[in-house]
């Protein structure tokens, strides 16, 4: 396939999304056969960007080195796998990229709302056409994936050595889709202001677009995390590293969103909190597109560096969050307020809950980007670190973990504390008795840490309770129990699964960062270190060669404390095209726990510098995220989340009289 059919393509979408977005806003209140062309328009849209990104993928896998993109991140001697990936490990592919997912869910939006009024709908590809249009012209004008060179060079500089791994097969496309999928979002509240139109429906429509990207964006942090844990070498999962809060921030916000939605769907209230939320969710993701391409934070996730771009970008994110605010200013005063509640009761739990995460947003954004207003006002240098996160994050979630367990026990719209808090005794006293138990074993009782399992086992407990007393255990049969709790709607069973998988993460977090244990030796082969009864012994060195790099594989036998050696290979590996060393750990998973083995430097004597961690129960960090994402994915099974309005049954006539 020729990169300038890829080429022409893309230019096409762009003149498609920009004439479409065009005769949109201009004609949106003469349907007619309007919504019909933004559809096809849509589909089209797809159907173009999806060839572009074909033939920029053919000329990597092919190695077409007459592209100036395949050139600089390719190379002919890496594996297949890295091909492909290689399209998006570099700004210009990463872009195309989005702009496809971004047409992907305009094109499935046109495909499965054939059933949302014809004037929203119509509104809502118009919104996404216009998105299309401006990220399409970013990435032609600015950021030109099929530029070619001539004369071709015979062999290229090769990929990034960190981004030779599965983690960008998986990472980048996961993130995306849970970034770009805000944009639906985004499209259903601007034309909600436009057309007047927000009420429960709209809330109906808007959460299973807003839940298919908060599953994604959650499987995307996640693999993100894992990624930089076992491929960086530093045996951390989370650095609050500016990019990382780039995504950390939306992920908030469509919290956030889920549960405003769901009082707006059930009760016809918090209609301007859940517009603006929608509107503030997108506009975080674009926030963080420019934080990574810009160039103004340093960071081993950022793309580009190219101050052009970057301005081009704030431009874009000025201009589309600027209308989409001013907008939602001039409408906010004609949207009514909807159901009233008391302060104690499902609506004023999820409230609360919409409090501190909003806060935890606003403390998350100031963090990351007070150091650069500062340094733009007053040159002075600054760095706002871990410490901040760390302890602000703490004090906000702590209450909010409180209170998550109350919120499935509350009813609607006003509610008894005490009845509910009788209601909770089995789960207050089983979260007792556990964290007395492991806090005695572990000595925690009067630590932090302590306090941090306590908030997970309540919150993890909490949702198992919640499923037992809809299935009413103890007061019915068992066999009545159990019929009536795999009879549960799946909605319930995926909130439950969600609050626990938060509870696992939270667990993990706590026992990782306050037990885990690190050594730091010199060791030749035969020698050992021994961390919590676990004996790490070097055996030998061997060399190897991959296709693209040599590397020193040092391997060890791990010999458990209960008995049982298990073997491990650290790599320390040289790509041939730019010199640079990265290093693979080697991690051997003990039930819910880790070993972590890492190599340093090679001493002149031949002794290796080796970093072994101690992890505990870290991997239900990600098996927390996991299970979250999971019962994000059973809610979308359930038919009353379905895409569009119920189609109304039609009576049956009456049989004439015999």
């Amino acid at each position: 396939m020729s990169i300038e059919l890829g080429h022409f393509a893309l230019i096409l979408c762009f003149a498609v999304a920009s004439i479409a977005a065009g005769a949109g806003f201009l004609f949106w209140k003469r349907e007619g056969h309007l919504t019909d062309y933004a559809r096809q328009a849509s589909m089209l849209q797809f159907i173009l960007v999806l060839v572009s990104f074909a033939a920029l993928t053919q000329a990597f896998v092919t190695s077409d080195f007459s592209v100036a993109l395949v050139y600089e991140h390719s190379h002919q001697l890496q594996p297949l796998i890295y091909k492909y990936t290689s399209v998006w490990g570099n700004h210009e592919g990463s872009m195309l990229l989005w702009v496809l997912i971004l047409v992907t869910f305009g094109a499935a939006v046109a495909l499965f709302g054939a059933r949302l009024p014809r004037d929203l709908l119509a509104l809502v590809l118009t919104v996404q056409s216009g998105l299309t249009a401006a990220f399409t012209g970013f990435t032609i004008f600015t950021s030109n994936p099929f530029e070619r060179l001539s004369p071709a060079p015979f062999e290229g500089k090769d990929l990034n050595p960190i981004l030779q791994d599965i983690g960008l097969a998986i990472h980048p496309p996961l993130l995306y889709i849970g970034y770009v999928g805000l944009s639906i979002c985004f499209s259903f509240a601007v034309a909600a202001l436009i057309s007047g139109r927000i009420d429960a429906a709209w809330a109906r429509w808007v959460r299973p677009w807003t839940l298919a990207s908060w599953v994604f964006l959650t499987l995307g942090i996640a693999m993100g995390s894992y990624w930089a844990y076992y491929e960086l070498g530093w045996g951390g999962w989370w650095f609050w590293d500016p990019v990382e809060n780039a995504s950390f921030m939306p992920w908030l916000a469509a919290t956030a969103l889920l549960h405003s939605a769901l009082v707006m769907e059930k009760r016809n209230a918090l209609k301007v909190w859940t517009v603006f939320l929608a509107i503030l969710a997108f506009s975080l993701s674009i926030l963080g597109t420019f934080m990574v391409r810009s160039g103004i934070l340093t960071s081993v996730h950022s793309f580009a560096s190219d101050p052009t771009r970057g301005l081009t970008i704030l431009g874009l994110l000025a201009f589309i969050i600027g209308a989409a605010f001013a907008l939602f200013a001039w409408r906010s005063k004609d949207l009514r307020t909807g159901g009233l509640f008391a302060p104690i009761s499902r609506e004023g739990a999820l409230i609360l809950n919409n409090l501190f995460l909003a806060t935890a947003v606003a403390a998350v954004f100031v963090g990351t980007l007070y150091p650069l207003f500062l340094d733009a006002a007053t040159g002075q240098l600054i760095s706002v670190g871990p410490p901040f996160f760390n302890l602000t994050f703490s004090i906000l979630m702590a209450p909010l973990l409180v209170i998550i367990p109350f919120g499935p026990y509350l009813p609607w719209k006003r509610a008894d504390l005490l009845a509910v808090t009788s209601r909770m005794g089995f789960a207050v006293l089983a979260t007792l008795i556990l964290w007395l138990v492991v806090a005695v074993f572990t000595g925690a009782i009067t630590s932090l840490a302590g306090v941090g399992l306590l908030l997970g086992f309540w919150v993890a407990i909490g949702a198992i309770a919640e499923l037992a007393d809809r299935a009413r255990f103890g007061k019915a049969s068992i066999g009545t129990s159990f019929r009536r709790l795999f009879g549960l709607p799946r909605n319930a069973w995926s909130t439950a699964l969600a609050h626990f998988g938060l509870g696992v993460t939270v667990i993990g977090i706590v026992c990782t960062s306050a037990w885990e244990t690190e050594r730091i030796v010199a060791i030749q082969p035969g020698e050992s270190v021994t961390i919590e009864g676990y004996r790490v012994e070097l055996v030998d060195v061997v060399h190897t060669e991959g296709p693209n790099f040599i590397s020193d594989d040092v391997n060890f036998d791990v010999t458990a404390p209960g008995g049982g050696v298990r073997e491990a290979t650290s790599e320390k590996r040289i790509y041939a095209v730019s010199g640079m060393p990265t290093t693979e750990a080697a991690i051997l998973t003990y039930g819910f726990s880790q070993l972590y083995v890492s190599l340093g430097e090679q001493a002149d004597d031949g002794a290796w510098v080796v970093r072994v961690w101690y992890k505990p129960f870290i991997t239900l960090i990600w098996l927390g995220c996991i299970i979250m994402s999971g019962a994000g994915a059973l809610s979308l099974t359930d038919r009353r989340l379905r895409i569009g309005v119920p189609q109304r049954v039609a009576k049956a006539e009456p049989e004439p009289a015999q």
